[in-house]
């Protein structure tokens, strides 16, 4: 056991000496492996983080929230084909509000809103600009907590049941249209219209790249019948009593469509229902596969990384030979050499694997950083999974790419080492 023992710590010794001896060529070898870590590192930090900031972004509607949007019929509503679909502009005209009534008349839910999104070009005095235009009911004041009037007041149902020519303006929208001027009471134009502005709302922010303070709210009955000339919706949002019974209250609404648009089969749906739940679920399993591709990807460069300490430790296998055979000649065995050797893969990997977590977390707080200059606050921590898989890859691939010329060098007779010398 001593001498085992011993051994292995000249072996190390040795290992650590020829590579400090030739700096230049073990920053070359360590730069494929740190960038490989590195990239490794980046991409777990901001994938984990992005996934973060979807989830609340997601959530921050509310965990007890149902959705329920048009769909292309024949389509999957996560299909490229729905997006593209819904996104160039095919009409779907079947969703209507009395859909909405006679869903939220079950148990489960307790509020809900209908919408339809449209721009039109608004003015007031002599400022125009194309904004985007939000019709909704009453119950999105209930329903979303983040919409709060700071001036004014809210529409309410009776209003919308009226047609009243209300406005709810965004911060940003207000600020563009009257500067510092009231903005209660006074009437813009939204396409040929008049409507006057009842509310201004706090300042909200966006959610990816959507901005909700450069919108304007209209009654959603109001926008149907005196500006687009409609009698439908595209989704309709439902607050749910108890997110446990959230599959059985889907399955009942499904139910309640396919009789009122005259659906037979599941595939031709017009409509798509998604929890909360079922939508941070999806989130999160489409990180989970960017991730592996992405990490797959960067893998590439931590084999690139492999094949240098291979190709370098086989010209040490080479410039060492009159070493090797000396060290046989006193009584080096086959296996103290191949330590020898593979001791140096194993540094080479360990060492290029911290500077790799180190730079990789400098990336990941400098991402921090640029995100928040755009008003995105994001966090991209640097995990435990994240280091040990950079970490644990680097070095299984740094002994894998050792192991053949380490085999190589402790092959070598005494006889042929010396004679090569």
């Amino acid at each position: 056991m001593i001498n085992l023992l011993r051994s292995q710590k000249i072996a190390l010794h040795l290992a650590l000496k020829n590579l400090f001896r030739n700096k230049k060529r073990t920053a070359l070898s360590l730069l494929g492996v740190i960038i490989g870590v590195m990239l490794v590192i980046i991409v777990l930090s901001l994938g984990a983080g992005m996934k973060k900031y979807v989830i609340d972004q997601v959530e921050s509607f509310g965990s007890d929230i149902i959705n329920l949007e048009i769909k292309v019929p024949g389509k999957d509503k996560s299909s490229s084909g729905n997006a593209g679909g819904i996104a160039s502009g095919t009409e779907i005209k079947t969703l209507k509000l009395k859909d909405a009534e006679e869903i939220a008349k079950l148990k489960n839910l307790e509020a809900w809103y209908a919408g339809v999104m449209t721009q039109k070009l608004i003015s007031f005095e002599d400022k125009n600009e194309t904004a985007m235009i939000m019709a909704v009911s009453a119950g999105v004041f209930e329903i979303d907590s983040n919409m709060k009037i700071e001036k004014g007041k809210k529409f309410t149902k009776s209003d919308d049941d009226n047609y009243q020519k209300y406005a709810i303006l965004g911060a940003e929208i207000t600020k563009n249209l009257f500067g510092n001027k009231k903005a209660i009471g006074k009437k813009i134009k939204i396409g040929n219209q008049k409507y006057q502005v009842k509310g201004v709302l706090e300042k909200r922010g966006s959610t990816g790249f959507f901005d909700f303070d450069s919108i304007i709210y209209l009654p959603v009955q109001t926008a149907q019948k005196k500006l687009l000339g409609t009698d439908y919706v595209q989704w309709i949002v439902f607050k749910s009593n108890d997110t446990q019974k959230d599959a059985i209250t889907i399955k009942t609404m499904e139910k309640i469509l396919r009789k009122n648009h005259d659906i037979d089969l599941p595939i031709d749906d017009d409509f798509t229902i998604t929890s909360m739940s079922e939508a941070t679920d999806m989130v999160d399993q489409i990180f989970s596969i960017l991730n592996a591709l992405l990490i797959g990807l960067t893998s590439i460069s931590l084999v690139v990384g492999g094949v240098g300490i291979m190709n370098v430790m086989y010209v040490a296998v080479t410039e060492r030979t009159s070493e090797i055979g000396l060290r046989k000649a006193l009584g080096a065995k086959n296996k103290d050499i191949l330590m020898q050797f593979i001791y140096e893969a194993i540094i080479l990997t360990l060492i290029g694997g911290l500077v790799g977590i180190i730079t990789g977390a400098v990336f990941s707080k400098i991402a921090e950083i640029v995100a928040s200059k755009f008003e995105f606050i994001l966090s991209f921590p640097v995990t435990l999974f994240s280091v040990l898989l950079a970490v644990g890859f680097s070095m299984i691939t740094g002994v894998i790419f050792g192991y053949k010329p380490a085999k190589k060098a402790s092959r070598l007779t005494p006889m042929e080492a010396l004679r090569n010398e």
